[in-house]
C-alpha cells in the first residue's frame, strides 16, 4: 500500500513469448486448435529467445498445451512450464485453416477476426469476449506469483494479443491494434500504479 492508500503493483512482469514458426502461420493461415508442429526457422527463432530471457528470475512459467507453444517454451529455455488450457489460441470454428484473404473473398467485404468474428465449424468457435475471459483467467492465476517475481506465458498471437489488451484495461477488440510476430517477446508490467507495456514485439535478432 503507498502513502495515498493505492495499493502497491507487484514487482514482477508478466513476459509474453509467442510461439515460433509454423506451416500455417508462415502461410497466414488461421491457426486455433489445431496442433502443428514448430517449423526449422520456428525452432531456430525460439532458441534465439533465450538469451532475451536468461536475465529473468521466473516464478511460475505457463505455457499453452498446443506443441508449438510448449516447443518454443521449451527451446527459449523455461523450465518446469504448466499447462494452462486457457492459453489456447482462439477457436476460430470454421475459418481454421483460411486465410484472411480467402474469408473477405467468400464473405465480400473487409472483415477482421476482431470486429465481425468467426463462424462454427468442426468446432463452435469463440467470440473476442470468450477468448478474454479465458485471459483474464490466466492474469488472474499469474497475480499471486507476481508478487515473487515474473511469470512468463508462452502461447499465441491472438491469444496474447487479447490478453494484453485486458492487462491494460482496455476492449479486447483492442488486440487487433497490437502487432505480435511468431517467436517474438513482449512484456507487461506497470507505470506507477497503472497497467503498462514495458516492451512490445521484441524479436531476437538471426
Amino acid at each position: 500500500m503507498t502513502t495515498t492508500g493505492i495499493p502497491q503493483p507487484p514487482p514482477g512482469k508478466l513476459v509474453l513469448l509467442r510461439h515460433g514458426e509454423t506451416e500455417w502461420s508462415l502461410s497466414g493461415r488461421h491457426t486455433g486448435l489445431t496442433d502443428l508442429p514448430l517449423t526449422e526457422n520456428g525452432e531456430m527463432a525460439a532458441r534465439a529467445t533465450a538469451p532475451l530471457l536468461a536475465s529473468r528470475d521466473f516464478a511460475l512459467v505457463l505455457t499453452s498445451p498446443l506443441q508449438r507453444a510448449r516447443r518454443t517454451a521449451e527451446l527459449a529455455g523455461l523450465t518446469g512450464a504448466q499447462v494452462d488450457e486457457n492459453l489456447l489460441e482462439w477457436d476460430y470454428g470454421g475459418y481454421e485453416g483460411r486465410t484472411t484473404e480467402e474469408i473477405r473473398a467468400e464473405l465480400g467485404y473487409d472483415w477482421n477476426v476482431f470486429h465481425q468474428g468467426v463462424v462454427p465449424g468442426d468446432t463452435p468457435g469463440e467470440t473476442v469476449e470468450d477468448v478474454a475471459a479465458r485471459a483474464r483467467k490466466v492474469i488472474d492465476r499469474a497475480l499471486p506469483a507476481l508478487a515473487e517475481g515474473d511469470v512468463a506465458l508462452a502461447g499465441h498471437g491472438h491469444c496474447l494479443r487479447i490478453l494484453a489488451s485486458v492487462w491494460l484495461r482496455q476492449e479486447p477488440r483492442f488486440g487487433a491494434q497490437l502487432d505480435l510476430h511468431a517467436g517474438s517477446v513482449s512484456v507487461l508490467g506497470h507505470k506507477h500504479e497503472d497497467p503498462a507495456i514495458v516492451t512490445w514485439n521484441r524479436s531476437p535478432r538471426l
